[in-house]
């Protein structure tokens, strides 16, 4: 998928993940945001941040995708999950709010 296919803010975060750069994934989500995580919710930043050190960011995570779609204010990616935490087929939902994620949802791809 080409940068241009993944509608903002989705895209910049995938960015963002791949750089492994962790203020700007933070940055991305509302002040009440969230990541549900196969049914574990963090919700805010301290919380978010705390799952991301040790799941996502600071398993040094990469997202090859392979699916992008838009329903609404919900973009879907499908891709390949790579971690030093777990890997797989993964579909992840944002729920989109303006320019940031409202909410990050990830189950099995």
């Amino acid at each position: 998928m080409t940068r241009q296919s993944i509608p903002e803010p989705v895209a910049s975060f995938l960015e963002a993940v791949s750089r492994h750069d962790e203020q700007a994934v933070l940055d991305a989500f509302g002040t009440d945001g969230a990541v549900d995580d196969w049914g574990r919710v963090f919700t805010g930043r301290d919380a978010i941040k705390g799952w991301s050190d040790t799941e996502f960011i600071g398993a040094r995570g990469t997202l090859t995708v392979d699916e992008v779609s838009t329903d609404g204010g919900t973009v879907t990616v499908v891709g390949d999950w790579r971690s030093q935490h777990a890997n797989g087929r993964s579909r992840f939902d944002f729920e989109v709010d303006g320019d940031r994620i409202a909410r990050m949802t990830i189950r099995e791809g």
